[in-house]
């Protein structure tokens, strides 16, 4: 059987896999994935995370054409085998595995793009965790979101962050905490693609400080239910803020299972970003034997 060294990481809990492969030289089979990501049988992780260098990718050929300085590229699949085009809390602890490997060394104010599928990313490190700039989003068609736990569908706002998001507001932290998210909701209409879906409730007071507060669960895509998604918690922010109108404000907490999360929302000369910032964290190390 072939080995994989890996090391284990998490951000607020939304835990992966990471290994470097610089070159491009291990491919893993989506039975491989899921077997990593298994957490009775593997490794245990919502997703693996390979540390490849963008040339050695076809889909970096977009990334170094975007941004050269974007040597690294996230190869992000998630826990059923299947490729995501991007992953908030996996990005900051993508960043910390690269500088901890040494495989990058940047100042302590400079940037670090990598290359992602939704395109580059800048992450910058500061004293107590990762800010990512998730760049641009958009508004895009509302749902119908059935979930166990609700006795009703209720509507959902879809949120563009380069990997699809629905967002639902619920009443009440009962009605949060009585979901079961094991289970995929059913969204209408049904995306081609599937999507991450968020349930979100406002903390008292909602603002606090000039900062919106609010509390989120989530299914991921692939996954099931995460202890947090961090492209997930900026969507929850984002549909609340439109939601709310005018006088929201442009900072926001977001507390998830796994922790706490800051979005902050700013505009730039190509439009509003919105940027994530969090802990990450390397777990472990070791090698396992991969199935053939």
């Amino acid at each position: 059987m072939p080995s994989l060294t890996f090391t284990k990481g998490h951000g607020t809990g939304n835990d992966f896999v990471l290994f470097t492969d610089p070159d491009g030289e291990l491919t893993l089979t989506p039975e491989q994935i899921t077997f990593l990501c298994d957490r009775h049988f593997g490794i245990g992780a919502d997703g693996v995370i390979r540390a490849v260098r963008s040339r050695a990718l076809p889909e970096g050929a977009s990334v170094l054409a975007e941004e050269p300085a974007a040597e690294w590229f996230m190869d992000y699949w998630n826990a059923d085998g299947t490729p995501a085009e991007m992953c908030g809390n996996g990005i900051r602890v993508y960043a910390h595995y690269l500088i901890t490997e040494g495989l990058v060394t940047p100042e302590r104010r400079d940037t670090l793009p990598i290359g992602t599928r939704a395109g580059v990313k800048d992450v910058l490190a500061g004293v107590s965790g990762y800010t990512v700039d998730l760049g641009r989003w958009r508004l895009t068609e509302e749902f119908l979101v059935a979930a166990r736990g609700l006795h009703v569908p209720r509507p959902g706002q879809g949120i563009d962050l380069g990997n699809p998001h629905v967002v639902t507001a619920l009443a009440a932290d009962a009605k949060l905490d009585g979901l079961e998210l094991n289970d995929a909701p059913t969204l209408d209409p049904a995306p081609e693609s599937g999507a991450n879906v968020e349930f979100v409730v406002p903390e008292e007071p909602l603002i606090k400080d000039g900062v919106a507060r609010i509390r989120m669960r989530v299914h991921e895509r692939g996954s099931g239910e995460t202890l947090s998604c961090g492209t997930g918690t900026a969507a929850a922010a984002l549909a609340f803020r439109y939601w709310g109108g005018e006088g929201m404000p442009n900072h926001w907490s977001v507390e998830v299972p796994g922790g706490r999360l800051a979005v902050r929302m700013f505009p730039t000369e190509e439009g509003e970003h919105v940027s994530l910032s969090g802990p990450a964290e390397l777990v472990y190390r070791g090698t396992i034997e991969l199935p053939e």
